[in-house]
């Protein structure tokens, strides 16, 4: 038996993960717990944990159904106990779906492939927001080069440009200064 199929391995079931296998374990560890404490003598007493931990769905793995079912066998079989008092044991998972029986491997099988579906569309919409993000970006750094505004960029283009313009404003007012100097004839 490999290392896996120990792992899985509890109370005679081979559940399919180790994490069912852990939650049986823990089932059993209550289940040893209880019959430290119980005391058979007294039926009543049976009936009301049996009660209680159906009420509670203290037991969910097969582990733990088999001790439910012991106890109510134990219970029926009791004079002072009425057989309507000692309830059924519910079942908390479906054994036939779509008229075919569906076995837990299918169940997983499906699960994965849900699991991976929405694994991939989760990853188209992470590819889409990270293009807009992209794209986001390049827009915003076109808009500074481009911008009148200096900024970290286009700060040395910026400032050449104005201190062109100044320089090309004063040679202007410099030469109409000149013009006029000649027209009145001022050295």
């Amino acid at each position: 038996m490999e290392n896996s199929e120990e792992k899985r391995l509890m109370g005679g079931f081979l559940f399919l993960t180790e994490k069912e296998a852990k939650l049986a374990e823990a089932e059993r560890k209550k289940i040893a717990y209880l019959e430290s404490k119980v005391d058979y003598s007294r039926p009543e007493d049976i009936l009301y944990i049996y009660d209680k931990t159906i009420q509670e769905n203290v037991f969910c793995t097969p582990v733990g159904m088999m001790y439910l079912k012991h106890m109510q066998e134990y219970l029926l079989e009791q004079k002072g106990i009425d057989p309507a008092s000692v309830a059924a044991i519910p079942l908390n998972s479906t054994f036939q779906e779509y008229g075919k029986a569906q076995t837990a491997k299918e169940k997983l099988q499906s699960k994965h492939d849900q699991e991976m579906g929405a694994k991939k569309s989760q990853l188209a919409v992470s590819i889409i927001l990270n293009l807009l993000l992209a794209l986001a970006m390049v827009a915003m750094f076109i808009i500074s080069l481009n911008s009148e505004n200096p900024n970290i960029i286009n700060y040395k283009r910026a400032i050449t440009d104005q201190y062109a313009t100044w320089e090309q404003e004063l040679t202007e007012r410099e030469s109409v200064i000149r013009e006029r100097e000649r027209e009145l004839m001022i050295e």
